[in-house]
């Protein structure tokens, strides 16, 4: 029997407020109807461009806001089908990581105080002696001497503020931390220094991390899995080696042939057209019946400017949103002819 998921999103969907001049705009949907889940003792990787939403889909996990539809299911409970009582108690069981190492830090606090402070949320708070001595002992698991605890955030580099940060997510010891780009402010050599971190707590802590990143290199040295999000809407997810070897989405094709040193994958196949038609970023906006992604993919036509596709299981661990993916999975699954046209 297989074991139920970890985190549980089903029908996600969240809009902003929109503004026009001095009134009240259209609404902005950053999220659309997003789906996904993990097991538990592994790691997920959600990529994607700036503005994409997975900020947005962070925040939800985390019950910091409410979404528009769907539901976030924790270890088997709907986080907002809880009391806020009862949310507060669970919170101890999920945290997250933010990107800033030192905006997230208070700058007026010592890192005891920091990394103790979700303490207040457990049922019975420790002595004075137990907290002092169980931010020690977690400051001596993320690779800082315990005399740090006596220090202000200014006086670390940021690999070090991060550390704290970590320090400060698994305090309570949780089953699911959330990483929101806590590596991308920091340089190459302190991101393989936090990213070797979180692989050792989930082999010695068993924590299980939604790690978000528009790095496809760091996701590549940790993800088990991964998602790719296209203007608030997952378009592909599957094992992360599959992924990166054979993207059955062209968007996820795109972010592979920005990051040369991670793809595997072969020449491109081609046509008539270049590659892509737009570099323009991805946007928050008005729910579209076609697909997003026509705008700047090599492979459009007339059916997807009137038909948005569905995720879909295209192979077992393998979904996919996208009209042509069984001719992409065709395309990359057998030798790549660089000279050969490639038809949809």
């Amino acid at each position: 029997m297989t074991a139920a998921p970890l985190l549980e999103i089903r029908g996600m969907t969240h809009d902003y407020a929109g503004r026009a001049g001095f009134g009240r705009g259209p609404a902005l949907r950053a999220l659309d109807n997003v789906s996904l889940s993990i097991d538990a003792g592994t790691i997920f990787g959600l990529v994607g461009e700036s503005g994409c939403g997975k900020s947005t889909l962070a925040r939800l996990v985390m019950a910091l806001d409410r979404p528009s539809a769907g539901t976030v299911r924790f270890d088997g409970e709907d986080l907002f089908a809880l009391s806020a009582a009862a949310l507060k108690r669970k919170r101890r069981a999920f945290q997250m990581v933010f990107q800033d190492p030192f905006g997230s830090l208070d700058p007026r606090q010592t890192v005891e105080r920091i990394v103790a402070e979700p303490l207040h949320v457990l049922e019975t708070r420790p002595s004075r002696d137990e907290q002092r001595e169980r931010v020690a002992a977690m400051l001596d698991s993320v690779g800082l001497h315990r005399d740090a605890a006596t220090l202000y955030p200014h006086q670390f580099s940021g690999g070090q503020r991060q550390r704290i940060a970590i320090a400060r997510a698994l305090i309570t010891e949780p089953r699911l931390v959330v990483a929101d780009e806590a590596v991308s402010a920091l340089d190459l050599s302190v991101q393989a220094q936090v990213l070797n971190l979180l692989l050792d707590l989930r082999e010695t802590r068993g924590v299980t991390f939604l790690f978000i990143s528009h790095n496809l290199g760091a996701v590549d040295c940790i993800a088990d899995r991964i998602g790719v999000m296209y203007r608030g809407r997952l378009v592909e997810s599957g094992p992360a080696h599959a992924v990166f070897e054979h993207p059955h989405h062209p968007y996820t094709r795109l972010l592979l042939e920005a990051e040369p040193d991670i793809a595997r994958i072969g020449p491109p196949p081609h046509r008539s057209q270049p590659q892509t038609r737009s570099l323009s970023p991805p946007a928050v906006g008005v729910p579209s019946p076609a697909c997003a992604f026509a705008p700047r993919c090599p492979l459009v036509t007339d059916r997807c400017r009137i038909e948005r596709p569905e995720l879909r299981t295209l192979v077992p661990g393998r979904d996919v949103a996208c009209h042509h993916a069984e001719t992409m999975r065709a395309a990359f699954s057998r030798p790549t002819q660089p000279d050969a046209e490639f038809v949809p």
